[in-house]
């Protein structure tokens, strides 16, 4: 009992010495821990620590650290509000109003999160939650597969790709998004945290960020999550981790990039034939429902953006809309109209072309500051990396689906986006620390 306390206390100590910024802190740690769990419960916990970070500001009227990003980000969010004054409805438009609101993870993450060794811990909940998510999905599978194979044995990948493994979440998009993302940051720890020298003031004896014994555990988690990817039949998810893996491999080894397009192929050659069926039918889209739907939606999306390119149609006014900017005569096809499974055509059919600027603005602007971090960092470099990998797999997967209009996947991206601040933070206080 007296090891467990004094462990909580160990915990607890890490957190901002504050009453009301060590809760803020517990509940953004929570926040973070059940994004692969649960919607409902990690909006909850990032509105208390919100609202404990509030009160700590109200009552101590600490410093504000915020990413400088703020103003594409502002830009983004004014142009989206003009957007909704000039909509044909637009009251539809308040749930992407309300998003916005999740940008507050840069906030809190980067004001919360006051050690090293707390960072460590939330990527480490990230990765661990990640893989129970994947563990639950390759179950999924296998039941789906199993009652598939019994009553439609005649169009198996028709139907196992009709309705796909989606972890905890309510959707597949959702799941994989999330697993894409874990995926980028965990193969960036496995391969690139033991390449530089920690820094003695980052370092805890307790901590196993940076314990190279440890990673074989994390190898595992990384087997059960690349395998719940595959098993999710989702090619902008698959890209997204190709691009990812390009990436750190060209920061590990630049040589190594001659040796993926051989591991690529032989992977295509050596995958069951539903995966090879995926991937095969990429190339001839209009006989993949799939593809040939989003044909559709990308040119009803360009002739919104000719109709409309100051302010769009209206956030969420494409499904109230879409029928109208179809070829006349043309009925939709069956399948999800909601948006255009596409973050760029997305962000200008519905929001304007200076929205799609602005939003271009913020996600340059963010990818670049990262860069500019990551090559100050040194024991804490991988941190970089790992933001960076996501940010190439989120644009990449952005191509054929509006990630960033999925709050599931927006609250990990924008978690793991602020990281290399908080990294860039810490070290700077620890050389700090040591020069004095």
């Amino acid at each position: 009992m007296a090891s467990l306390r004094s462990y909580i206390e160990s915990w607890w100590n890490e957190l901002p010495l504050p009453t009301a910024a060590r809760w803020a802190a517990l509940f953004f740690t929570l926040h973070v821990l059940t994004l692969f769990l649960s919607v409902a419960a990690s909006q909850a916990f990032l509105a208390a620590a919100a609202l404990a970070y509030l009160t700590h500001f109200l009552g101590a009227r600490p410093p504000v650290i915020f990413p400088p990003i703020k103003l594409p980000l502002l830009f983004f969010c004014l142009a989206t509000f003009n957007s909704m004054l000039w909509a044909e409805h637009p009251a539809a438009g308040w749930p992407a109003l309300r998003k916005l609101v999740l940008f507050v993870i840069l906030l809190l993450s980067v004001n919360l999160v006051a050690t090293a060794k707390h960072l460590g811990a939330l990527f480490r909940g990230l990765f661990f939650v990640s893989g129970l998510a994947g563990l639950l999905g390759i179950a999924q599978f296998f039941i789906q597969y199993r009652s598939v194979q019994r009553l439609h044995h005649n169009s198996i990948y028709f139907y196992m790709t009709l309705t796909r493994i989606h972890g905890f979440m309510g959707h597949w998009m959702n799941f994989g998004g999330q697993q894409m993302l874990a995926f980028s940051a965990l193969l960036a720890y496995l391969v690139l945290s033991r390449r530089v020298i920690p820094i003695p003031q980052l370092r805890d004896g307790n901590d196993t960020v940076h314990d190279g014994k440890a990673k074989v555990l994390y190898w595992l988690v990384m087997a059960v999550v690349a395998t719940s990817l595959v098993m999710s039949f989702t090619r902008g998810v698959w890209l997204g981790c190709v691009v990812a893996t390009l990436y750190i491999a060209a920061r590990w080894k630049p040589r190594a990039l001659w040796v993926i397009p051989f591991l690529v192929a032989l992977a295509y050659l050596a995958a069951p034939s539903m995966i090879r069926r995926r991937v095969s039918l990429t190339f001839h889209p209009k006989d993949d429902p799939a593809l040939a739907i989003r044909l559709e939606m990308w040119e009803a999306g360009l002739r919104m953006v000719r109709e409309h390119p100051w302010a769009g149609v209206g956030p969420e006014n494409i499904p109230l809309v879409y029928a109208q900017y179809l070829p006349p005569g043309a009925t939709p096809m069956a399948g999800y109209h909601d948006h255009l499974h596409d973050n760029f055509l997305q962000v200008a059919a519905e929001r304007g072309l200076p929205c799609l600027a602005a939003w271009l603005w913020f996600m340059l602007a963010l990818g670049w500051h990262i860069l500019k971090i990551r090559r100050g960092l040194s024991s804490l470099r991988w941190v970089g990396d790992a933001a960076l990998a996501a940010w190439l797999a989120f644009l990449a997967e952005g191509f054929s689906e509006f990630n960033f209009g999925a709050s599931p996947v927006l609250m990990v991206f924008l978690f793991v986006m602020s990281t290399p601040f908080i990294a860039e933070r810490l070290e700077r206080r620890a050389r700090s620390s040591g020069s004095a």
